[in-house]
């Protein structure tokens, strides 16, 4: 991995690819281009304005209150692909089944790797070790690496954009890859606008420790106030993530540890055992917020930047790696065409291969708020029923599993 030359000519430094935005996205994408980047068929940029370099190679230390994602099978199997599975799977705690129900009703349906014949649905690995393994991977690699850098200005040039780094470094590259999360404004720098529905709620996040071991069971619990999501972790440790109407999560990120486990308890059940500590809790406001672009000439946007979803699915990460995929599959796909990386035909052709998959989860996920987000008593019971039904309709069953671990579209 090549460090950022503090005193640049004058010249800005030609690449072929500059990723903006060096966490999971963008580093995944970094390291899906391995192979070419190390036959010199490409040459990449990585910009991050977060000083995680030295990270790679720190010790690991597990940490009770780090984040976490739920990673799909399909996932699993792209990070396979790129020979990062097998590192990544020493802090992976595997989803063997997924439950499914509304308190207060009897309706559930349950979702297992048995019946799939997989040992499991998916992982839930902690954020800090995807990236240190991802990170891993890069220093390997001859990229040009910019870090701590934030791109200062950015400007469309002939055969791709010209962007100018907070480190002082210059840099022309045929395709810009947006994958900062959309925190650095330079999609609306741009004038690349997006779309945002306030769901008028927040998203309650932090580590729980049960009474007994989870066994590998992901919960998904529908409440009036929001859904209660409870994500397996090594040891008796899950992953929470309680949906709170806008607002309200301030009393209970104020309260004392044991008041709020309390409350948990009422909230969510018995059913996954007792709540026995709680961790620091981090709040969150939920809103559906997808770009009206997420392609120009020369440009390609992805991850965050691209859709924030509701977390109530688990497919937020899942979906932008399946578009980090499917743009290397269109570089590929050009390369051989001849196509330079941000050619308007290459990249009409990653976006001809995200649309279906980016419409119908952005839909999904949030169709599925709203059902459950209806505070009726007729539709409680219908609600209720189409879950019994569900779980009784064993190839629908399947078939949504299929689509939840990322091997159907």
């Amino acid at each position: 991995m090549n460090r950022t030359d503090k005193h640049p000519s004058s010249a800005p430094a030609s690449v072929d690819i500059a990723i903006v935005g060096g966490g999971l996205v963008g580093a995944s994408l970094a390291c899906a281009l391995a192979p070419l980047i190390e036959q010199g068929a490409l040459s990449v940029a990585v910009i991050e304005a977060t000083p995680i370099l030295e990270l790679a190679s720190a010790p690991f230390q597990p940490s009770f209150d780090a984040r976490a994602s739920a990673i799909a099978r399909g996932s699993a199997e792209h990070f396979a692909g790129m020979g990062l599975w097998s590192a990544m799977a020493e802090q992976a705690a595997p989803i063997r089944t997924i439950h499914v129900s509304e308190r207060g009703r009897f309706g559930a349906t349950r979702l297992t790797g048995e019946e799939l014949g997989v040992e499991a649905l998916g992982h839930v690995i902690p954020n800090a070790w995807m990236g240190r393994v991802l990170h891993r991977r890069l220093a390997e690699l001859p990229i040009a690496w910019h870090c701590p850098a934030r791109v200062e200005t950015i400007a469309p040039v002939a055969g791709g954009h010209r962007l100018r780094l907070s480190d002082g470094g210059e840099l022309e590259a045929g395709l810009t890859v947006l994958a900062d999360g959309g925190r650095s404004g330079l999609k609306e720098r741009l004038g690349i606008a997006s779309d945002s529905q306030p769901y008028d709620q927040v998203a309650l996040i932090a580590s729980v420790e049960m009474s007994r071991p989870h066994g590998g069971v992901a919960w998904e619990r529908f409440t009036p106030e929001g859904p209660i999501a409870l994500l397996p972790l090594a040891g008796n440790a899950m992953e929470l993530v309680w949906t709170h109407p806008l607002g309200a999560e301030q009393r209970r990120l104020a309260l004392s540890d044991g008041d709020f486990l309390a409350e948990l308890q009422r909230a969510f059940g018995d059913r996954a055992g007792r709540f026995r500590r709680v961790g620091s809790r981090h709040a969150y406001p939920l809103s559906l917020v997808t770009a009206r672009e997420t392609t120009r000439p020369g440009l390609a946007v992805l991850g965050n930047a691209a859709h924030a979803l509701h977390p109530v699915a688990g497919q937020g990460f899942n979906l932008a790696l399946r578009g980090v995929m499917d743009l290397v599959a269109a570089l590929e796909a050009g390369r051989e065409r001849g196509e330079a990386p941000g050619s308007p035909a290459l990249l009409a052709d990653f976006e001809a291969r995200r649309r279906a998959d980016r419409h119908n989860v952005i839909r999904f996920s949030d169709g599925l708020v709203r059902l459950f987000g209806i505070d009726s008593a007729l539709l409680s019971h219908a609600r209720a029923a189409g879950l019994i039904g569900l779980n009784l309709a064993g190839p629908l069953r399947r078939g949504l599993a299929r689509r939840a671990m990322g091997l159907e579209r």
